[in-house]
């Protein structure tokens, strides 16, 4: 059997952000990280637009507000000093209706809030920024970006095996399949390879992590406690611009959020590379890793289907999950809302790119969770829900997470 101080369950960025946050706040640790791929960032890291969201959406004082703020200036200087393609564009958000209009001031004051930068703008002053993007108002956002967060993901994976400061360990191909406690401490079971001994686990399985956590028999308050959350996934689905087009998008434009839902609306990115990706879209997926619109696996869909709180999304949301599908099934449906902000697209300018899968945490009762989660006692640190904007967050959420584990280490 082997042995490690800390297992860290996951090796997206926000597992590997752990570990990497553990070799430096405490040398000589041992971390064991695991993951069931070959490579780091399978997953919701390697399947996402890239952006360095600057945190001007989140409610003022949440963990998604505090973390993206703090994490985006902290990535911008991670990819400068590892030689990491990124770049700090702006972003505007764009009302294209009257009705939007009162969002759209409210984000300015949330924005002010969070001490994010923005600047209210004219249908003149979009032209000046984005000549072919129309719109009624909009306000810029300075601090937002883009990288490669793959990129990212692969040196925190580097910097936390290599440097001398302290027992640090990645394994891929190691699914774990069973937990069990042990005393104090937790032996880790992976389908392939010798079982672990560990005196803190922490789990950061992403899409997986509710599973993880039942494994741990975690239990605790309905609505913050593994025992009332599931991971429904939807699956965001993109086009890029053909790059003759390519040239009609500048930087990055996104519509005005509905504060109801955690999705942010088809937006359009220019990447690192150039290219200009529109998307995403949010459809149920049906598979947690179900990344082609044809990918059913039996057991997530069974899951979803007998957890209360997916009935009770679509009995609450469906008109939005409607006209989320139809643009899913319809290319023109798409091009009518990528229209909005870009009245010159055309179906013809449009080639489909690849999809991601959010991992959405849900409570009983059809609330999506809105903010971070991270739960767990005993030798257990949990992380439930991580999605956007948990990349442009990962080092600092790493910083917490590691410090709960520590924490774990101090108590054994």
């Amino acid at each position: 059997m082997e042995a490690a101080d800390v297992v860290v369950v996951g090796a997206g960025i926000v597992g590997l952000a752990t570990a990497y946050a553990i070799t430096r706040t405490s040398p000589g640790t041992s971390v064991l990280v695991l993951d069931k791929e070959d490579g780091p960032a399978h997953h919701q890291t390697g399947h996402n637009s890239g952006v360095i969201h600057s945190g001007i959406y989140y409610r003022p004082g949440s963990l998604k507000a505090r973390y993206a703020t703090q994490g985006a200036a902290e990535m911008v200087k991670f990819c400068a000093g590892n030689d990491i393609p990124h770049d700090v564009t702006g972003k505007l958000i764009v009302a294209t209706e009257r009705e939007e209009l009162p969002r759209l001031h409210a984000l300015v004051q949330r924005g002010r809030h969070n001490d994010i930068p923005v600047r209210e703008l004219g249908p003149a002053q979009i032209a000046e920024r984005e000549p072919h993007v129309r719109g009624l108002a909009a306000i810029h956002v300075g601090t937002t970006g883009v990288c490669d967060f793959t990129a990212v993901a692969a040196a925190m994976a580097r910097l936390t095996t290599e440097g001398g400061r302290g027992e640090a360990r990645i394994t891929y191909g190691a699914e774990v399949r069973a937990l069990h406690r042990d005393g104090r401490t937790v032996i880790v079971e992976p389908r392939s390879g010798p079982p672990v001994r560990a005196r803190a686990l922490v789990n950061c399985a992403g899409l997986h992590c509710d599973r993880i956590a039942r494994m741990a028999g975690a239990t605790g308050p309905t609505r913050k406690g593994a025992a009332g959350v599931r991971i429904v996934p939807f699956r965001g689905e993109y086009y890029e611009l053909h790059p003759a087009r390519a040239g009609l998008v500048r930087g990055l434009v996104y519509p005005v959020p509905d504060p109801a839902f955690p999705f942010l609306g088809v937006h359009l990115t220019r990447g690192v590379d150039g290219s200009v990706h529109l998307g995403p879209n949010a459809v149920p997926a049906l598979a947690r890793e179900g990344y082609r619109r044809r990918t059913v696996r039996p057991r997530d869909l069974l899951e979803t289907a007998a957890f209360p709180g997916t009935w009770r999304i679509a009995h609450r949301h469906w008109r939005y999950e409607a006209g989320e599908i139809r643009r899913s099934l319809s290319k023109r449906a798409f091009v009518e809302s990528v229209r909005r902000l870009l009245p010159e697209v055309t179906a013809d300018d449009l080639v489909p790119a690849g999809a991601g899968v959010r991992a959405q945490a849900v409570l009983r009762d059809g609330t999506l969770v809105d903010d971070f989660l991270i739960t767990g006692d005993g030798p257990f640190v949990h992380v439930l829900n991580a999605p956007s904007p948990a990349a442009t967050a990962s080092l600092p959420i790493g910083r917490e997470i590691a410090r709960r584990a520590l924490t774990v280490l101090e108590r054994t």
